[in-house]
């Protein structure tokens, strides 16, 4: 029985060669699922998830895998790079679609017919002749009965013309927001503006996620990118992004016990350090931004040497 499962066929060629590179790796190593999780300090079903092509292993995985097999890191991180690239190409498109399947769904909501306000039994209103001096005459002159009962029918169906055009208007206008070209307009503020909904899996986004654990909220793995790295000595320091998320982490790698990382925007701090032996990897928790460039990551290494990221 093979020992992998075969990629998905609608996998990006660069994503396929990169899933197929770390296989080629795991083998040459002797590794099972177990011992890879044991060593690199990522969980075996993050494994199986980044072996067999369903989440873009991240970079921190792809360097642990080099160290405990013994393989050159750079050509591994090259590939890692170029499926990264593709990766966020395939989730911008497949983002798009599904935007345009909602839409698509919301368009086939049926405005309300006017002539369906028409109360039974109501009386037509009889189309005036022109040149006819008495047309006007005779409606006002009608029958009371009918005169009443053409008033409500006449206010409904000016009602259902008003949805009409308010529907019409939401939808030419992508949903209601205000027309691009109109002076008057005033630009709601980036915080009042709500948020598309958020693909499976991720379970925050801006300033919900400050604070929080980005693997544990779904905005690492294929979501983050690495946007600033730095080396301190032996030791790389990057600020990871996930647009998706809007927010943003600092991480270390190839690290040691003792050694600290932090990642500040503005006047917000948040750290992580490695406590256990044997660790490698540290994380902070996230913070909100709308650019990567406004977090900066810095390392204060056990040996006393630090660095931050530009």
């Amino acid at each position: 029985m093979p020992r992998w499962k075969d990629l998905p066929d609608a996998l990006d060629p660069q994503v396929r060669e990169f899933a197929g590179q770390l296989r080629r790796v795991v083998d040459r190593g002797g590794l099972t699922l177990d011992q890879l999780a044991d060593r690199t300090h990522y969980g075996k079903a993050s494994w199986e998830r980044y072996l067999n092509g369903r989440l873009l292993a991240p970079k921190g995985a792809v360097v642990a895998l080099a160290e405990v097999t013994g393989t050159d890191p750079a050509p591994l991180v090259t590939l890692w790079e170029l499926a990264e690239r593709a990766w966020s190409r395939t989730e911008l498109r497949d983002d798009r679609a599904s935007q345009a399947v909602r839409l698509s769904r919301a368009q086939t909501v049926t405005a309300p017919k006017p002539g369906a306000a028409r109360p039974a039994g109501a009386a037509p209103v009889p189309p005036s002749v022109p040149g006819d001096p008495g047309a006007a005459s005779r409606e006002e002159a009608g029958p009371p009965t009918s005169r009443h009962a053409r008033r409500p029918a006449l206010f409904l169906a000016g009602v259902a013309g008003v949805v009409i055009v308010v529907v019409g208007a939401f939808f030419l206008t992508d949903g209601g927001d205000p027309p691009r070209n109109a002076a008057a307009s005033t630009s709601p503020s980036p915080s009042a503006t709500p948020r598309p909904s958020l693909p499976p899996g991720v379970l925050c986004a801006g300033a919900a996620c400050t604070g929080k654990d980005a693997e544990a909220m779904g905005c690492s793995g294929g979501l983050g990118t690495t946007a600033e790295s730095v080396t301190v000595g032996t030791t790389l320091v990057e600020v990871r992004y996930s647009r998706t998320c809007g927010a943003a982490w600092g991480r270390i790698t190839q690290a040691g016990p003792g050694d600290v990382v932090r990642v500040t925007v503005g006047s917000v701090r948040q750290t992580g350090d490695v406590t256990t032996a044997g660790d490698t990897i540290a994380y902070t928790p996230m913070i909100a931004v709308k650019e990567p460039g406004e977090a900066r990551v810095c390392a204060v290494l056990a040996s006393g040497r630090e660095g931050c990221t530009p």
